[in-house]
């Protein structure tokens, strides 16, 4: 039987996951009472049991400690229960602003503000969160985008090293993306703005791309940034860093870092052992 513990921060996406989990094929039951999840276990792990694939859901409720799931499940591992964490989580930006956006009230802050709720939160999941095989952070992830995550980690059963890259596109004249790890600069290239032809296109149009990578000094660039990529990306997994975001900027963030960060994604993609994704975040900027 394959059991999966689904927690993380309130807003994070838990109940997202679990709702896709559920439409692969996994029993799933959310918000146990801490004192009926080891009896539930045993009862889902008797031999016989037709059910395979099980995912409970567990958070942090104002009325039940959360320590005392915490001993359950180590409770249930040293008793031979064999399960896999799935932590989710976003930055408190993203949190705060989801709150406010449905209008919801944090379980720790029912009176209060919610970023209070938000940090107390985070300081009683830290412990858990260390411990959790599985790290997603939903801040910048569309749902299809989760959607593939989960599937790679629970159905193709894939190596999962907790680490998202993000290859995200920007024009200078809009500012370096404040969450951007490594920032390059592509303005080396010759401009397509300056191609009547070109002009009101992006790197995602074949002549845009033709054009950007028909320089010699295209190529050199996206072979040592991708080298480089692959040196980093072990390392950076290895220190526990679950968040890389890789900007790559031109002057407006349409044509020459498109068609790179383009380039760079179909470089990286099927590398396996970790997630990834592509975001241009300028392109639509000034239409």
């Amino acid at each position: 039987m394959r059991f999966v513990v689904v927690t993380g921060m309130s807003g994070g996406g838990k109940s997202t996951a679990l709702r896709m989990l559920e439409d692969a094929g996994f029993y799933c039951v959310d918000n146990l009472p801490v004192s009926l999840i080891e009896k539930f276990v045993e009862l889902i792990a008797a031999p016989g049991g037709e059910v395979t694939k099980v995912a409970l859901g567990l958070d942090v409720r104002a009325d039940q400690a959360f320590a005392g799931a915490q001993k359950v499940l180590e409770k249930l591992r040293e008793n031979g229960y064999d399960f896999e964490i799935l932590f989710m989580e976003a930055n408190d930006r993203t949190l705060l602003k989801r709150y406010k956006e449905t209008r919801r009230i944090h379980p720790l802050s029912p009176g209060g503000r919610i970023e209070d709720g938000i940090a107390r939160e985070r300081e009683i999941l830290s412990d858990i969160r260390r411990k959790s095989e599985y790290v997603i952070d939903t801040s910048n992830l569309l749902t299809r985008e989760l959607k593939e995550e989960l599937e790679r980690i629970f159905l193709q059963n894939e190596e999962y090293n907790n680490l998202m890259v993000t290859i995200l596109s920007f024009g200078f004249k809009y500012g370096i993306p404040a969450d951007a790890d490594l920032v390059f600069d592509v303005r080396f290239l010759p401009n397509p703005f300056y191609i009547d032809e070109l002009k009101h296109q992006t790197g995602n149009d074949a002549e845009v791309q033709d054009y950007v990578m028909s320089f010699p000094e295209a190529h050199v660039f996206i072979e040592k940034l991708a080298d480089m990529a692959e040196f980093l990306i072990p390392n950076y997994i290895r220190e526990g860093k679950y968040q890389l975001v890789i900007g790559i900027g031109c002057t407006g963030g349409k044509h020459r870092s498109v068609t790179l960060a383009n380039r760079l994604y179909e470089r990286m993609k099927n590398k396996g052992g970790y997630g990834i994704k592509i975001i241009h975040r300028d392109v639509g900027q000034g239409v």
